[in-house]
């Protein structure tokens, strides 16, 4: 019988290559939470003199304006995430992939020239309508590469690059702003996508045309895999599946609340009256460095507890609900983290509640590969991932008005309790993890 440690290892160095992939475009993605703490780049976006004062009104009134800016990523990132998914199954992953690199990549670097909100708001729109290319291309990447028992495993390993990439924005774009100003945080991560692009297209492949892999390697790869015949299926079609509808309910729930951590955490530490110690961009490295590093253990340590889980016999369904329900849990805590007057007290809540919600995210995406045919996996991380984005927006479209008017109390209140109610949900959708059988998707692209 083949196990995993007698037939090569060659499939975790593609796991490697989508935590880079993943690394960079957290980094192209996250710089701009850091420059909105900075007062330069705030009165170019109002448009206010460089001597101007930035009273409590014009700083209320740029936080609106930028969850509008923010509203407009996760817009354009939604309709990215249906388009792109559709894509990667229609063309394949190392093309899709590299569309949306280009994508990304020029949107980033055109931040750079933009003079006022509403430049900014179309740059964060591009960017969200390549970046919306990075999941979906690295979870059918794993669902090609990897049996089921380890993709929980490999998922985490790779969604771990969310972290580091939001680590070394924290360290590295204060230094460039402080140093160079803002425009230069922008041209520089900007650059950092052309490099990913050239570095992923000489890199993969499928496991069938790569030289490296072994046939041992290849057949344990296979071992668990059905039949893969071509399919061409609406999403229609896959709407009407309550597996769908799992996947979508987790997403729509959780992942607005990644975001507001990723969007808001910076000012949360920069404004917050009740902490005894502010954060600014001099500061911001070593507390989120602790924050994510922690996050990253938490996508790997819930990825490998439910690879445990199953290694021991347990069922998919009964494997990842258990870690859901216990990263859920982990999360309710949060709430405190906004009354709190301890800058330490908040550091902990805040990191074991993005540790928690990464490991939720690593056995959510190994849904869309557990519960459906590789041949339609990006498309089913696609649509989860449109859900998980119209979320976003109106969370987006709401947080900034109400951090403005009620503080962030009402915020980390509604992120302790999401996790809870989203495996409430999913587990009345799907009491039982069920794949699709092959067979049943027959339709036509609509």
């Amino acid at each position: 019988m083949q196990t995993p440690t007698t037939t090569g290892r060659f499939r975790w160095r593609i796991v490697a290559l989508l935590f880079l992939a993943t690394t960079i475009n957290y980094v192209d993605r996250q710089v701009l939470s850091f420059t909105m703490t900075d007062e330069v780049f705030r009165k170019e976006m109002l448009d206010l003199a460089p001597d101007a004062v930035l009273t409590k009104e014009a700083t209320d009134r740029f936080k609106v304006l930028y969850s509008d800016v923010d509203a407009a990523f996760k817009f354009a990132y939604a309709i990215g995430f249906l388009l792109v998914g559709w894509l990667i199954d229609k063309i394949g992953t190392k093309r899709g992939f590299s569309l949306g690199i280009v994508v990304w990549s020029i949107a980033a670097a055109l931040t750079a020239f933009v003079s006022n909100m509403t430049g900014l708001r179309w740059a964060r729109a591009l960017l969200g309508l390549g970046e919306a290319a990075n999941f979906p291309s690295s979870i059918k990447t794993v669902a090609e590469w990897f049996p089921r028992r380890e993709r929980s495993f490999a998922n985490g390993l790779f969604n771990a690059g969310a972290n580091v990439g939001i680590i070394l924005t924290a360290l590295a774009v204060p230094y460039l702003i402080l140093h160079y100003g803002w425009r230069s945080s922008f041209l520089v991560t900007g650059v950092l996508g052309f490099l990913l692009l050239g570095f992923w297209w000489f890199t993969y492949s499928r496991p069938e045309q790569n030289p490296k892999l072994s046939a041992d390697e290849l057949a344990y790869i296979r071992s668990d895999e059905e039949t893969i015949v071509p399919l061409k299926v609406s999403w229609g079609k896959l709407l009407g599946y309550k597996q769908t509808w799992a996947f979508a309910v987790g997403k729509f729930m959780a992942d607005p609340i990644w975001w507001f951590y990723m969007t808001w955490l910076p000012d949360f530490f920069n404004s917050n009256d009740a902490l005894d110690q502010k954060l600014d961009l001099k500061s911001f490295g070593i507390p989120f460095l602790i924050i994510y590093v922690v996050s990253d253990a938490g996508s790997i340590f819930f990825g490998w507890l439910t690879t445990q889980f199953m290694n021991r016999g347990w069922t998919a369904n009964r494997a990842r609900k258990t870690t859901m329900l216990i990263c859920a849990l982990c999360v309710v805590p949060i709430f405190f983290a906004a009354q709190t007057s301890s800058l330490t007290v908040a550091i902990a809540l805040i990191a074991l509640a993005t540790a928690a919600h990464q490991g939720w995210s690593a056995n959510m995406y190994t849904f869309a590969s557990d519960l459906f045919p590789r041949n339609v996996v990006a498309s089913v991380t696609g649509i989860g991932g449109m859900f998980g984005a119209v979320g976003g927006i109106l969370l987006a479209l709401l947080a900034g008005r109400i951090i403005t008017s009620f503080g962030y109390v009402p915020m980390f209140i509604i992120a302790s309790c999401s996790y809870l109610i989203a495996l409430v949900i999913i587990h009345l959708v799907l009491p039982r993890m069920e794949p699709v059988r092959t067979e049943e998707l027959t339709t036509e692209f609509v």
